[in-house]
C-alpha cells in the first residue's frame, strides 16, 4: 500500500483516485475550488464530473496542496496541459523528495513545444527516472463504472513504472509498463487532434469509411512524428497509440470528438465549447503546438495541419476535407505521408 496524491479533480483525476483506492492505497484528491473539495468529502462523489460514481472511503478530498502532497509516494498531475507549468511552480516546494511523479495530461505545451514530462522535469528539477506518464484507451466514465480496460505506465526507470503499475492494478483496470516515454506521450497528445478531425467528419454526415481512413492515416502521421523524436515505433501499435486513438476517435464520451462533431455541423468554436460543457477540447489547443512541432522537425502531418487550419486559421470544415482529398497521390507507405 502506498500514499497517492491526485493533483486535479476533473473526471480523469477523480477516476484515477477511485482506481488507486480500489487498488488498496490511500488517496488524497486535490481540488482547485474549496467548495468542490468540500462536496466530494461530504457526498463521496464529484458532483461536477462524476456525480453518480461513489468514491471509496480511502479517498480524501482537499483544496490544500500541502496537505495533499504530504508524505505522498506517488504524485499524479491531473491538470490541463496548458496550466501544468503554473501549477508546478506552486507545488514543487511541497513535493516529497523521492516521490514518483506521474503525468496524465495529454498535450504539448504552447510556445515551448515541450511534452508534459519535459515540463515536469524543467520546473521540478526531477530526473527522468522519477517521472512517469500514464496513457491509453481510458475514457474516464467507463473506467469509473469499472468496465474492463487497460492502460500504459511509461518511465525511463522500469522499477518506478512497476511501482505505479502495482498501485493502479484493479480487477477492472490492467496496467502495462513501457520505457518509451516519448512515444506514450506523443500518442496521447496527437490522438486528440485526430479525434477532432473524426468528429468533424461525423458532423458532416460521413460514415465509417471516412472514419477508418482518418484513424489509419492519423496513426501514420503520429508514428512519423514519434520516430522523428526518437520514439519506439512499436508503441504506436499498442494501447497508448492505436488503442487510445480508436477510443478517442469513435466514442461519444470523447470531448475532442464531440467538439469536432459540432464544428462539422457548422458550429463555431464558441458554440462547440458550449456544447462540451464550456470546455475547449485539448486537441484544439494542441493542434497549434503539434503542428509547429512537426514543422520544426520537417514531418508532414496533413490531418493535423488541416485541423490546425480550422481551429486557428478559420478554414471551413468542408474546405478542409477537400484539401485532404485533393493532396497528391502517393504510395501508402511513403515516409512523408
Amino acid at each position: 500500500m502506498v500514499k497517492v496524491a491526485i493533483m486535479g479533480a476533473g473526471s480523469w483525476g477523480t477516476t484515477l483516485g477511485k482506481v488507486f483506492a480500489d487498488g488498496g492505497n490511500t488517496v488524497t484528491l486535490w481540488a482547485r475550488r474549496p467548495e468542490l473539495a468540500r462536496q466530494i468529502q461530504k457526498t463521496r462523489a464529484n458532483p461536477d464530473y462524476l456525480p453518480d460514481i461513489k468514491l471509496p472511503d480511502s479517498v480524501t478530498a482537499t483544496d490544500d496542496p500541502a496537505l495533499a502532497l504530504a508524505g505522498a509516494d506517488i504524485v499524479v498531475f491531473a491538470v490541463p496541459s496548458q496550466t501544468m507549468r503554473d501549477n508546478l511552480k506552486v507545488w514543487t516546494p511541497l513535493l516529497p523528495p523521492d516521490s514518483t511523479l506521474v503525468s496524465i495530461s495529454k498535450g504539448v505545451e504552447t510556445g515551448t513545444h515541450l511534452r508534459m514530462s519535459e515540463v515536469i522535469a524543467e520546473i521540478t528539477g526531477a530526473g527522468t527516472n522519477r517521472i512517469a506518464v500514464l496513457s491509453g484507451p481510458n475514457l474516464a466514465r467507463e473506467i469509473a463504472q469499472e468496465q474492463p480496460a487497460a492502460t500504459v505506465i511509461a518511465c525511463a526507470d522500469e522499477n518506478r513504472a512497476k511501482l505505479v503499475q502495482a498501485a493502479a492494478g484493479t480487477p477492472y483496470l490492467r496496467p502495462y509498463t513501457n520505457t518509451d516515454v516519448v512515444g506514450v506521450e506523443l500518442g496521447g497528445a496527437c490522438k486528440n487532434v485526430i479525434a477532432l478531425a473524426c468528429g468533424m467528419s461525423a458532423g458532416l454526415g460521413f460514415g465509417e469509411n471516412s472514419m477508418a481512413t482518418l484513424v489509419t492515416r492519423g496513426l501514420a502521421e503520429i508514428s512519423r512524428l514519434g520516430e522523428a523524436l526518437g520514439a519506439d515505433p512499436r508503441t504506436f501499435a499498442g494501447l497508448a497509440g492505436l488503442g487510445d486513438l480508436v477510443a478517442t476517435c469513435t466514442s461519444p464520451l470523447s470531448r475532442n470528438r464531440s467538439f469536432g462533431v459540432r464544428l462539422g455541423e457548422g458550429g463555431t468554436l464558441a458554440e462547440a465549447k458550449k456544447a462540451t460543457h464550456g470546455q475547449v477540447a485539448e486537441g484544439v489547443i494542441s493542434s497549434n503546438s503539434i503542428f509547429q512541432l512537426a514543422e520544426a522537425h520537417k514531418v508532414e502531418m496533413p490531418i493535423t495541419e488541416a485541423v490546425y487550419a480550422v481551429c486557428h486559421r478559420g478554414l471551413d470544415v468542408r474546405d478542409m476535407i477537400a484539401a485532404l482529398m485533393g493532396r497528391s497521390r502517393k504510395a501508402e507507405y511513403n515516409p512523408v505521408g
